[in-house]
């Protein structure tokens, strides 16, 4: 081969190899802090290692909300109408975060279907709209909810 040829091809060469010791790295290090979404139904099903972090999304069941006077530990319980996951959060629940309503939360797996959370996200319908745009529309004549 001729010279430049041969520069070409090592070039080429070490550049594949650093883009595939990039490619490795990533993919590693994102398999290593992804967060798994599940359904209390799908908890059941898989076996799943203590300690693990996750996220469980559903409905939180009627009448399981219960909080521990002198502490801000509250304690529910999520169902898809199928299963349920025992749920304890330490800190001050959202705005939204009501019985009967969806709540997503992310946490560590302890086992027996238990999650202690860390974040306690609360979901609203399709239909919610800001305060400040209720405001704003009212203000302006143009407000047709309730």
């Amino acid at each position: 081969m001729r010279e430049p040829v041969k520069h070409r091809i090592i070039k080429l060469l070490i550049g594949a190899s650093i883009i595939f010791v990039a490619v490795l790295i990533i993919t590693f290090n994102l398999r290593d802090n992804l967060i798994y979404f599940y359904s209390p139904s799908d908890l059941v099903e898989i076996n799943l290692n203590n300690d693990q972090e996750i996220r469980v999304g559903g409905l939180v069941a009627d009448n399981s909300l219960k909080y521990e006077e002198n502490s801000s530990i509250y304690r529910f319980i999520i169902t898809d109408e199928k299963n349920v996951i025992n749920v304890e959060y330490n800190g001050i629940l959202p705005n939204l975060f009501a019985e009967n309503k969806g709540v997503v939360v992310e946490g560590i797996y302890s086992g027996t279907n238990n999650i202690i959370a860390t974040k306690v996200l609360a979901k609203h319908d399709e239909n919610y709209m800001p305060p400040e745009v209720i405001d704003a529309l009212q203000k302006e004549g143009k407000w047709q909810g309730e």
